[in-house]
């Protein structure tokens, strides 16, 4: 289990701790959690690790076409900027936010209330997905956190187009290759001089419609967790591309060469190997487009249903740059398929849903697996895809247990 930082310990549920000065460093006190690490999260998440916080959400509490904001899940690299309130209630109008790199002349400044007044805002559902999510399912076990389905959801956004801000910084389009952005997060050191990360996108991905500065998340300020008060949002791409707590955007003439765009993270082998096997960094390429992927949202896995009553499924389906063409379900593992109804997406990089009244033919033990297909053809492998060493872009058929009676 991760360590917390001991001067935490000082006092705990408003209590001394006695011969506190005594404790080894990097012990943890029994008996009591001394702050809560999801502040303004849904109790029901999984915590994965607490330093830097990362938790997932179970599949069965994503079932809102929107996801709440206090089930959206964290992924974090750093630490949480300090002097931040735990429960954001306003947006901090003195806010800054930097541009400049070698595409822009000169480097200019915005506050936040000025990118809310000066820009036409917008407002989209954009699904953001965790590069590493279903990394638990790899075998051999790949590095990073272990997750599983749920580092994956979908709220509303709001803010202002990227690319009217870039305009405004009057970057040079003739220059321009890659935005990185850099945020108030700390490294887990405590180094101001190290960032935690900085990474960032193509310029034609940030001035896409839908590449979004955010502010808010559901009509109401960003959650702590998740970048308040200021953060970057590009759907169809990994998560760590949406940098938090934004308070600088670089326009590139090179690809972005900030902290984890290089080596092996957010990477996968450019040819596939075998698994195992040591990739060299150099045969390693940057993820994009995000595969397409379903998650069965409804039932919760180990429903018990009555075989005359059959079982109404629900989930939702999305992809990187294309859209959601199909999504069929299967109760004989894989041997045949059938058809779910599909709706549209509320807009471009939002997940699509999908639902089905299934039937058994007798009672026993079934799963119900679910498989999206794109519009050009790719669907999701009923297993694993290919394996890397960093446990990247598992898509595989999400599945369910169901016992029938």
């Amino acid at each position: 289990m991760p360590l917390l930082n001991r001067r935490k310990f000082l006092r705990i549920a408003g209590l001394p701790v006695v011969f506190s000065a005594n404790l080894p460093t990097g012990f943890r006190l029994l008996g009591f959690d001394p702050e809560d690490p999801l502040p303004g999260k849904h109790p029901g998440l999984t915590l994965l690790n607490d330093r830097p916080v990362n938790a997932e959400t179970p599949p069965h509490l994503l079932e809102p076409k929107v996801t709440p904001a206090d089930r959206m899940f964290v992924r974090n690299n750093g630490l949480v900027p300090r002097d931040l309130p735990p429960t954001p209630t306003t947006i901090p109008p003195d806010w800054a936010l930097r541009i400049a790199g070698e595409a822009v002349p000169e480097p200019v400044t915005f506050t936040l209330s000025e990118l809310r007044e000066r820009f036409p805002n917008y407002t989209y559902q954009l699904t953001l997905e965790c590069g590493g999510n279903g990394r638990s399912e790899f075998n051999p076990p790949a590095r990073g956190n272990q997750w599983s389905t749920g580092a994956v959801g979908c709220p509303e956004w709001t803010g202002v187009r990227l690319r009217d801000v870039l305009k405004a910084a009057n970057y040079d389009s003739s220059k321009a290759v890659y935005i990185g952005y850099y945020g108030k997060d700390t490294h887990l050191s405590g180094d101001p001089d190290k960032v935690p990360i900085s990474r960032g996108v193509p310029i034609e991905k940030a001035l896409e419609d839908e590449s979004l500065i955010a502010w808010a998340m559901n009509d109401e300020p960003l959650p702590l967790l998740n970048g308040y008060p200021l953060r970057l949002v590009f759907g169809g791409y990994p998560a760590s591309c949406s940098g938090k707590w934004l308070s600088e955007i670089v326009v590139r003439d090179r690809v972005h060469d900030g902290e984890k765009m290089g080596g092996q993270s957010y990477r996968v082998p450019c040819e596939p190997v075998a698994p195992g096997t040591t990739v060299e960094d150099k045969d390693m390429c940057i993820i994009l487009d995000m595969p397409v992927k379903s998650l069965l949202t409804s039932p919760r896995t180990g429903a018990i249903v009555e075989a005359a009553d059959g079982l109404s499924i629900g989930g939702h389906a999305w992809c990187g740059s294309s859209e959601v063409a199909r999504v069929d379900y299967s109760i004989d593992f894989g041997a045949s398929w059938t058809a779910c109804q599909l709706n549209r997406p509320a807009n471009r990089f939002a997940w699509q849903h999908f639902s089905a009244k299934v039937d058994f033919p007798v009672a026993g033990y079934y799963e119900v697996w679910a498989r999206a297909t794109d519009a050009d053809g790719n669907a999701q492998p009923m297993v694993l895809p290919g394996w890397n060493p960093r446990g990247y872009l598992n898509n595989a058929c999400h599945r369910i247990a169901v016992k029938v009676v």
